[in-house]
């Protein structure tokens, strides 16, 4: 009877042992599926088709080494950026401005991280005969004075300007830049730098800006007053047609967001995809710019 007795609590023991060891693996496997849920993360970037070839690149990159976070890119223009970071909208905001410089942008409750530098050019289709002009006649150019290639040293043919439509951050250091404060002429306006560079290319007497990263064989950047739009030159200002490529954030980011601003900034990109994209690597540039303009030596 007694041994019975024993066996039977031995039983009822065991059930409870086996009952209290699957609640603790239930329990176990919701946490552990609990936790793998946290660490994925999506990241949407929005702004400037300026930076966004470099931001895909440094996305699709960063994505190999950080499988559970997605990156999705977009353009759509810096004051499309700065405005839906601001709304809360997306977690960055790609532009070629200073967040200062854009009206009903709060820019003290944003975050800037500059990941570059992008040179700007006037370029033109290679037919115009022309390689060089002032700034002068940039101008004219862009104000409507001067109408025909002949009229700075080009083949007899009208010139049609391609300006980039209101909120591009290009147009904007373009034209502070160039047009120092007159209106640009009415004109055909694009949106993005890659529709630019297409249209310069087909049609015949054009004229645009483009940031380096898309200069093609296919389009004649133009020098200004003899100084070439390379590299070398923005890095000393001599070359004055440039900006910061920033990447604003509100002030409280997530870890995701925060990894891949940081990866930005490594070697890996600024001395990989930067350079090989057209871009000037932040740690080259010899000078400093702030909102105002204002350019001083590092």
């Amino acid at each position: 009877m007694k041994a019975k007795l024993v066996l039977g609590s031995l039983a009822v023991a065991g059930l409870l042992l086996l009952g209290a060891c699957g609640k603790q693996a239930a329990s176990s496997g919701t946490s552990s599926s609990s936790s793998s849920s946290a660490k994925s993360a999506k990241i949407m970037a929005v702004g400037s088709t300026a930076l966004q070839p470099l931001v895909e690149q440094a996305a699709k990159d960063f994505q190999k080494e950080n499988t559970n976070i997605t990156v999705n890119v977009q353009g759509g223009g810096s004051g499309t950026g700065l405005s839906q970071v601001a709304q809360g909208s997306v977690a960055i905001g790609n532009s070629d401005i200073f967040a200062e410089t854009k009206d009903g942008v709060p820019a003290d409750k944003l975050t800037d991280h500059r990941v570059a530098v992008v040179g700007m050019a006037p370029v033109a289709n290679p037919e115009v005969g022309v390689k060089s002009v002032t700034m002068a006649q940039l101008k004219d150019i862009f104000t409507g004075k001067i109408k025909n290639w002949k009229e700075v040293g080009g083949k007899d043919e009208a010139i049609t300007v391609i300006n980039r439509a209101e909120g591009s951050g290009t147009r904007a250091t373009f034209e502070a830049a160039v047009l120092d404060g007159a209106k640009a002429v009415k004109s055909q306006e694009q949106d993005s730098n890659g529709t630019v560079q297409q249209i310069v290319r087909s049609t015949p007497g054009a004229i645009s800006y483009l940031a380096f990263s898309y200069f093609k064989s296919d389009i004649q950047p133009l020098a200004i007053d003899g100084v070439k739009p390379t590299e070398a030159n923005v890095t000393t200002n001599k070359w004055q047609i440039w900006s910061y490529e920033h990447m604003y954030t509100q002030k409280k980011i997530d870890a995701a967001t925060k990894k891949f601003l940081a990866y930005m900034e490594t070697n890996q990109v600024q001395n990989g995809a930067v350079k090989k994209l057209g871009y000037i690597s932040i740690h080259d540039m010899k000078v400093t710019k702030d909102a105002q303009n204002k350019v001083s030596e590092k």
